[in-house]
């Protein structure tokens, strides 16, 4: 707008100079060499404007002129590079899908049209990386590596092969270095802080999350947790050799992360130790109102020494009451009651859960069972029903499973990974419930009474054998003998067999009938061997073993 105005202006001044000029009296002289010229003043002001045009387009020419071969040049520059970026644009798209030969003809083309732009390295390790050819990704990697623009990229390619490589060493090198080229890496930043945490560096991974916080990468609240995460695992490797120092660490976590069930345990046990029951039992206590744990009510049943079976038996009930209706409060109290010799309590306690109990629960029962009773039969079917209940809760962390806590995955290498919560291979596939078979019903069924005859001419009316079915037994009319010289009908043996009692109409002594009669034994009971009957369930099953891991490859061997 202002350029129309400004030239519009230049217009109307030049045309009020022409017709000033044009308004004058006179003549202009020109003289050269003897001769002369006379000319009016709006003569020399048209020849003087024609000059100057024609000046103007003559410059104009002669600095194309100039230029051209440069113009040339950046024509064809552009040329190439339109071509080089339609060459990426095709190879990404092709890595994108899958098509390894149309990536590393792109690759190839951007390499000659486009060699100094950044995504033409991009394209060339990342077509490296899809045909396999590990040496010229990492090539591709190391140049990005070299320079200024593309040094993050090129290390964090660098660290992926180290990785696939298992080269632990490499990987460590090469993420402290992009860590040291920008603190703010969000990568790289984790690889350190699960290296540190792997190798036991709890100090060095404290100064990583120092960083993390200074660098905007974790909010507060994070830090508050993840912190209290590594000095829990700083005081468990404390404990054995430094216990003072052990107990201020962890006293510190407990502050930082009230509800971390690892904390809370080993700070309980400080504080009973200390005689501080009061303030052992309020630490336990919040963790618990967080997430039940059976180490929680282990701590919270022993934080006062020297305490009785029935004394830790009202502290559990206590502990369970403030969350009711939750399986870890039936173990606690169940456990507990056994423990005091009040198995009508263990009773009560499991109730709720014994329809469709999980492994502990009917490990629990058939404790019960064998200790308040003696009934192997009893604990025989509970620990059967055990293996085939439902698995308890455990410390996972991305499909891997512990028998104890861990502050980072070996998986993934993520901070504050493990949860206690079922393991997705163990999660039922239906309803969840876990029905009895007609076995165990058999087995965990009232036992029937011996059936003892006073005197051999007064016999008992028939009856079925007690562990037929409960419907009434026919034994019907004996098959008629067969012909002479035919083959002898088939019969089907009835699975449970009637009782072959004799009428007293007979007139006939009858045979001695034993006190029990044994039940038929299941195809998979292998029985109990004449003697001594070993006592099969004092050792509990062994936790489920724990699934097999890696961390891409290395970090769970680097631990192990």
């Amino acid at each position: 707008m202002y350029r129309i105005i400004l030239f519009l202006l230049l217009i109307a001044l030049a045309a009020w100079g022409a017709s000033w000029i044009a308004d004058q009296p006179g003549e202009v002289l020109f003289s050269w060499s003897g001769g002369k010229a006379h000319v009016t003043p709006l003569e020399f002001t048209v020849a003087f404007g024609v000059a100057v045009v024609a000046g103007m387009l003559g410059w104009s020419i002669l600095r194309a002129l100039w230029r051209l071969p440069e113009k040339i040049r950046k024509s064809n520059r552009e040329r190439r590079h339109a071509r080089g970026r339609h060459a990426i644009t095709q190879g990404l798209l092709a890595i994108g899908h899958g098509d390894s030969t149309a990536a590393r003809a792109h690759a190839d083309v951007a390499r000659r049209h486009a060699s100094g732009d950044p995504l033409t390295l991009l394209l060339q390790a990342q077509s490296a990386q899809l045909d396999g050819n590990r040496n010229a990704a990492r090539d591709a990697f190391q140049a990005m590596a070299t320079r200024e623009d593309t040094r993050l990229l090129g290390l964090r390619g660098l660290f992926i092969e180290a990785q696939r490589a298992d080269d632990v060493v490499a990987a460590v090198a090469i993420a402290e270095e992009a860590l040291k080229t920008q603190p703010s890496s969000t990568w790289a930043s984790q690889a350190v802080l699960g290296f540190r945490c792997a190798r036991g560096d709890w100090v060095g991974a404290l100064a990583i999350l120092d960083t993390n916080l200074a660098s905007g990468l974790i909010d507060k609240e994070t830090y508050r947790r993840q912190r209290g995460v590594l000095l829990t695992a700083r005081a468990l490797e404390l404990e054995t050799s430094d216990r003072d120092q052990s107990r201020e660490v962890v006293m510190e976590a407990v502050k930082l992360a009230p509800t971390l069930v690892p904390a809370a345990v080993l700070a309980a046990k400080f504080q009973s130790e200390a005689h501080q029951i009061r303030r052992a039992m309020r630490i336990v206590e919040a963790a618990w109102l967080a997430q039940p744990h059976p180490d929680l009510a282990d701590a919270y049943a022993h934080v006062k020494l020297g305490d009785s079976a029935r004394q830790r038996l009202v502290r559990v009930e206590t502990l369970a009451g403030k969350a009711p209706g939750h399986l870890e409060s039936a173990v606690a109290v169940a456990r507990a009651a056994i423990d005091a010799v009040e198995f009508e309590k263990a009773r009560q306690a499991l109730s709720s859960f014994v329809d469709a109990p999980t492994q502990r629960v009917a490990m629990l029962m058939a404790e019960i069972e064998r200790t308040e009773h003696g009934d192997s039969g009893k604990a025989r079917a509970w620990t059967l029903r055990a293996v085939r209940a439902s698995h308890d809760p455990v410390w996972t962390a991305d499909g891997y499973v512990s028998d104890k806590w861990r502050p980072v995955s070996p998986v993934s290498g993520r901070l504050d990974a493990f949860q206690w919560q079922t393991p997705l291979s163990a999660l039922p596939s239906g309803n969840g419930a876990t029905e009895a078979s007609p076995f165990e019903q058999a087995m965990l069924a009232a036992s029937p009474q011996r059936a003892v005859p006073v005197n051999p001419d007064e016999q008992p009316p028939l009856v079925a054998q007690d562990n037929a079915p409960s419907s009434t037994v026919d034994v019907g009319p004996s098959p008629p003998p067969a012909a002479p010289g035919a083959p002898a009908p088939t019969t089907v043996p009835p699975l449970f067999r009637a009782r072959a009692d004799i009428p007293a109409a007979t007139g006939k002594p009858s045979p001695a009938i034993p006190a029990v009669i044994p039940i038929v034994r299941a195809p998979d009971d292998p029985g109990v061997e004449d003697g001594t009957e070993a006592d099969e369930f004092a050792v509990s099953l062994p936790p489920p073993r724990g699934q097999a891991g890696g961390w891409r490859g290395f970090l769970s061997r680097m631990r192990g």
